[in-house]
Formats: C-alpha cells, structure tokens, sequence
C-alpha cells in the first residue's frame, strides 16, 4: 500500500483529507512549527515517490519535495513562539499550531466535510471536525508525510535565520536541540528571546 493507498482508504465519504504534523517538540529553542496539507485531485504521484517521514529523509530530499507540495496542495504552515510554549507546555503549543493549520485549509478548501489526520497518539484539543490520530502516520499517510517535510523545512529554515542573530549557539546546526555544543554556549553566554527556559532546568546559567 502506497501512502495515498493509506489516505484513500481512510477518506471514504468525506470530500477532503487533511493530514497535519508539527517540528520542534524536542528542541531547547525556536517556536514549535506545524503543517497541514491536503493533496488535490489527480495529481501526479510519480513526483510524490520519494514522500516519507521528514526524519527519514535528508535535508536534501526534503528541500527537493518541498515546492511540488506547496504546487499540488492545499498547504499551511503555522508557529507557535516560545513564550506560548512556555505557558502552555510542548505538547499543547504543538497541537495548538496544527489546529491552526488545519483550520487555515478547511478555509482553502471551502468545505466542513473533512477528515483530519493527526500524527502521534494526540487528537487536536477543541477540534469540532471529524479527526483521527495517526501512531507514526507520517511513515503511513501521504497528507502527514507532506506536511511533515513542510514543517521540518519552515522550521530549519527559521533556526539558520535566528543562528545570524546568535551564531554562538550553533543552531545552523543543531536546529536548536541540546548538543554539547549548544549548552557549552548557554552556559557560558546564558540564555536567548529564543530559548525554552523550562527546557534548561539542568542548565544552570541564568537568562540574559
């Protein structure tokens, strides 16, 4: 079964899928990043061979799937800050960013009759539409895999934007996850605007 095998099966009645996926629950800075997508009609699958989880591809493959996405899609790409993250916890500002998302399509698509496929083991939180989790649906699910390369690349391209702001910490690298690296720079230049505070506990330097 091929991934749009997997997201035909599961549309049955419903007019449109929407698969959602986020980047950035692990890192220690930047915002949280989600996508939705929700392929077109008839599209040609051949440009689609090489779709997977965004983890399981290069920075390269993804660079490479990420416009014919945006072509042959109803697509958005959402953030949450930190300071959100921050007052709500990882989880909720991830799920909150695919709600975002998800609602900018139904928007796109002009209708309520859609089936949402969430990645993970979560259901979006005060969703009203048809939703379904989806344990490693970006592997499974075409729309998923989509919007899992969407979000991935946004994101990665929003950590090398803020590394020229703060190019101590080597987030054109590490995308903002705590390498050796990383913290050695948090604790000798302290924290950034950037940074998840709460993700630092261990990490004793105090904010700037």
């Amino acid at each position: 079964m091929t991934l749009f095998d997997f997201d035909n099966n599961e549309k049955q009645s419903f007019d449109f899928i929407i698969g959602t996926d986020e980047a950035g629950r692990g890192p220690a800075a930047g915002g949280v990043w989600a996508s939705a997508v929700c392929f077109k009609k008839n599209i040609n699958q051949e440009l689609f061979k090489t779709l997977n989880d965004s983890k399981k591809l290069t920075p390269k493959k993804r660079e490479a799937l990420y416009e014919p996405i945006k072509e042959n899609s109803y697509f958005s790409i959402k953030a949450v800050t930190v300071e959100k993250i921050e007052e709500i916890n990882i989880l909720n500002a991830s799920l909150l960013a695919m709600k975002y998302a998800v609602l900018d399509i139904i928007e796109q698509v002009k209708s309520e009759n859609i089936l949402c496929l969430v990645d993970g083991n979560k259901l979006i939180k005060e969703f009203t539409y048809p939703q379904k989790f989806i344990i490693k649906g970006d592997s499974k699910s075409a729309s998923i895999a989509a919007a899992s390369i969407l979000a991935k690349v946004s994101r990665d391209k929003y950590m090398d934007k803020i590394h020229k702001e703060y190019p101590y910490y080597d987030w054109i690298k590490n995308k903002g996850y705590l390498t050796k690296t990383h913290i050695e720079a948090i604790q000798k230049y302290g924290t950034t605007k950037y940074h998840r505070i709460s993700f630092l506990k261990n990490i004793t330097k105090s904010p700037q």
